[in-house]
């Protein structure tokens, strides 16, 4: 655009944004100011301010009139530049009042009224302006005013009556009050009203007072004990009583009110009608809700210790415990225990049926949310006092059988079931004389859920009936349902005993020794033994105790079996039995072999036999070392086989593999154990001599390769040929995979022929 076409008027240039400056330098400045830096620069600067004009003293009336132009003029001009403030208005007048210019005051304030009518300080201090000079006419004319404009500010109506008070015009203080009341103003002002009768003695006007102010203020019942207490102080006991009446009329029984009940109780004890304070407490706690009688409690109870006899102290505690327990379960239904606690206190009082059934029904209802045995364990005893109540208590057996069959419809049998709920139900059955119901119940039992508890109830049932063919049916279904039972299999055998069925009783026994899997096997097997025992059979029970060792090498087995050949008089055979099990239990703990020679030794003792043991015997005792080819007595061999105890040390460590010191222990060290390590010492020494001479060959035949030139290499055939026949030449043991247990079962002769062909190979 040219300069010409940019001075045509209407053309004006364009005018493109101009860019941001880039800053060059981001870094804070070298100096910085601080905020004490600006405070003192700004504490500084005020020495420059110029100090205000002196007081100067007026002299003249010229000058009066001069200074009060300039007053006003300033007084005017900030009304001026801002007359919504009202602070202004306010200061002009006050000084206009100062300076005794009251017309001029009140035409300030005048003014200030036109601005804003509905200041309520502009009003007061328009006010007191009147009554510091004592118009007192003129405060009536702008309290009247005022309270006209806004008559629901509080301030006018106390300042009006106040006023008037204060002159003494009581008439007047009494109208004012009058026509505050006609609006209905707060409580406040009622009170003020009634403050003001009870100052100049009038209670016949502040009770009217009273009476209009709870017909405009009745919801609250502080009101009401207000004016019963000032009839009460005032000694108008008859209108007292008639205003608790009314207070508890006009709450009625839905919205009653437990303070008014309280303080109308509290009332009738001062006057000593303890029977009419009584009947109030009742009221209330027979018509209020358990959760708001707990006043009414407190209160009860410290009038019934004062004043009452024991029964009504007791009554009062049991309706007290009666609305904690309501509370506790108001605030947690499934707390088993406070309704177990209320149902105990209800029929230990002997409560009326009605109530007692409905806070079972109550109690019932809270059906535990989870389906998980444990929730349900303490709730289900509900059910079962409910049932006991109803039988024993009310004796109304057709309802205790509907609880009953309620219980069992509400159980989940698919998951878990309470065995005791059928037997007791089948023993109400039974109690009733009806065994057919009883035994449908159990059966019913056992079939939806066949629990080892309720197969024993009805066999035990069926047993005092002397039904014992029920009793065997029983049985089979209860092993069906449970062959791993070992306490079932005897029981069942013991039945069979007892009926003198030998053989069926032997057959259920056998049975049930051939189950793969038993809970007690060895209760199982020791009943087995015992019975034929008890029958005699002592082949049998020797061939039991045999089968048995077969399965198992329990020590307890071997000196059972033991003492079972002692108790019959076969010594020869317990000795037999001792030295099986000795020799069975050589790899055995320490402390059962030394159980087992101490349970020889009593044998021995028990016996007194001093015969002469086998040669058997005497082949042992030379592998022993101790004596060879001699007799010796029982009790003596025994003592000779007793092992050494020996006090030991060994090092623990804690479960970090930290050393943690040493601990002295005892250990046991039996004769045998000592004979047998000093043969394998001497099997260990041949190894070692077979070892050092297979080095050295090894060593010969590596110098031999290395003077003989190297052949061609042989077949592999030929060379497991050769490898074969070394293997059938080479006749000596390797001693290292030999175990312990070998060498400690070798005898001596073994030991002998060991070391002739190690003489032989050297």
């Amino acid at each position: 655009m040219s300069d010409d076409e940019a001075a045509v008027p209407g053309n004006k240039p364009i005018r493109l944004p101009k860019k941001a400056a880039k800053v060059k330098n981001k870094a804070p400045a070298p100096l910085q100011i601080t905020a004490e830096q600006l405070l003192r620069e700004a504490k500084e600067r005020e020495l420059e301010l110029i100090p205000p004009a002196p007081k100067t003293k007026i002299t003249d009336p010229d000058e009066l009139k001069e200074y009060q132009r300039k007053k006003r003029k300033e007084f005017e001009d900030g009304i001026r530049k801002n007359r919504m403030q009202l602070a202004n208005w306010i200061k002009y007048g006050k000084w206009e009042e100062s300076i005794g210019e009251v017309q001029r005051a009140r035409s300030v304030f005048e003014r200030a009224l036109d601005v804003d009518h509905r200041s309520i300080s502009i009003w007061l201090q328009y006010a007191e302006m009147e009554m510091r000079c004592k118009q007192i006419n003129h405060a009536r004319n702008v309290f009247d005013r005022a309270i006209t404009i806004m008559p629901r500010a509080m301030q006018f109506w106390l300042k009006y009556s106040y006023m008037e008070e204060v002159i003494e015009n009581i008439p007047g203080a009494r109208q004012i009050f009058e026509r505050w009341i006609e609006w209905e103003p707060p409580e406040q002002a009622w009170q003020t009203y009634i403050n003001f009768e009870l100052r100049y003695k009038e209670v016949d006007r502040a009770r009217s007072v009273y009476q209009r102010f709870l017909h405009v203020h009745g919801t609250n019942v502080q009101n009401w004990i207000k004016y019963a207490k000032f009839e009460e102080r005032n000694g108008y006991i008859g209108n007292a009583r008639a205003a608790y009446e009314r207070a508890v009329e006009y709450f009625g029984e839905e919205d009653i009110n437990e303070t008014v009940l309280v303080q109308f109780a509290l009332f009738e004890e001062r006057q000593k009608e303890h029977e009419r304070a009584r009947a109030v407490f009742k009221y209330g706690l027979d018509n209020l809700p358990s959760n708001r009688t707990e006043e009414i409690f407190k209160h009860y109870t410290q009038h019934e210790k004062k004043f009452g006899e024991r029964v009504g102290i007791e009554d009062v505690i049991i309706n007290k415990r009666k609305t904690q327990y309501e509370k506790m379960v108001e605030e947690n239904g499934y707390n088993y225990d406070a309704w177990f606690d209320y149902l105990r206190l209800l029929e230990n009082e002997e409560t009326d049926r009605e109530e007692v059934e409905d806070v079972y029904e109550r109690a019932i209802a809270n059906v535990p949310p989870h389906s998980e045995k444990r929730y349900w364990r303490r709730y289900i005893y509900l059910w079962i006092n409910y049932a006991l109540y109803e039988e024993l208590v009310a004796r109304d057996y057709e309802r205790a059988r509907q609880v009953y069959r309620a219980c069992l419809d509400i159980i989940p049998h698919k998951v878990f079931t309470f065995a005791k709920i059928w037997i007791l139900f089948a023993h109400f059955e039974i109690r009733q004389l009806d065994l057919p119901a009883a035994r449908k119940i159990l059966g019913v039992s056992i079939g939806k859920c066949p629990k080892d508890k309720l197969f024993r109830a009805y066999i035990d049932l069926e047993l005092q009936l002397r039904e014992f063919d029920r009793c065997r049916k029983l049985y089979e279904k209860f092993l069906e349902s449970s062959p791993e039972s070992s306490q079932t299999w005897i029981k069942f055998a013991e039945l069979e005993s007892l009926l003198g069925d030998t053989d069926r009783a032997r057959a259920v026994f056998d049975i049930a020794v051939q189950q793969p899997a038993l809970d007690m096997p060895e209760l199982l097997w020791k009943a087995y033994i015992d019975f034929e025992i008890a029958s005699e059979e002592y082949e049998k029970a020797r061939y039991l105790y045999e089968t048995l060792l077969s399965r198992t090498n329990h020590i307890k087995v071997w000196i059972s079996m033991a003492e079972f050949e002692q108790t019959i008089g076969n010594f020869d055979g317990a000795r037999k039995v001792y030295e099986k099990a000795n020799q069975s239990l050589e790899n055995a703990e320490k402390e059962e072999r030394l159980m087992l020679l101490e349970a020889w030794k009593e044998c021995e003792t028990k016996s007194g036999d001093e015969e002469v043991y086998s040669c058997h015997f005497k082949v042992l005792c030379s592998v022993f070392r101790t004596i060879s080819d001699c007799i010796i007595c029982g009790i003596s061999r025994v003592e000779a086989m007793m092992p050494r105890r020996v006090k030991k040390r060994r090092q623990i460590q804690t479960e970090d593999g930290v050393d943690a010191g040493w601990e002295e222990y005892f250990d046991y060290i039996f004769p045998q154990d000592q004979a047998a390590k000093g043969s394998f010492k001497l099997l260990e020494a041949a190894a070692r001599w077979k070892k050092q001479r297979e080095e050295a060959a090894k060593a010969a035949q590596e110098e031999l390769t290395e003077t003989v030139p190297i052949r061609e290499e042989e077949p592999e055939e030929n060379k497991e040929n050769t490898e074969e026949k070394v293997r059938e030449g080479d006749s000596d043991t390797d001693m290292s995979s030999e175990s312990s247990s070998d060498s400690d079962s070798s005898t001596s002769s073994d030991s002998d022929s060991d070391d002739s062909e190690d003489d032989d190979e050297k």
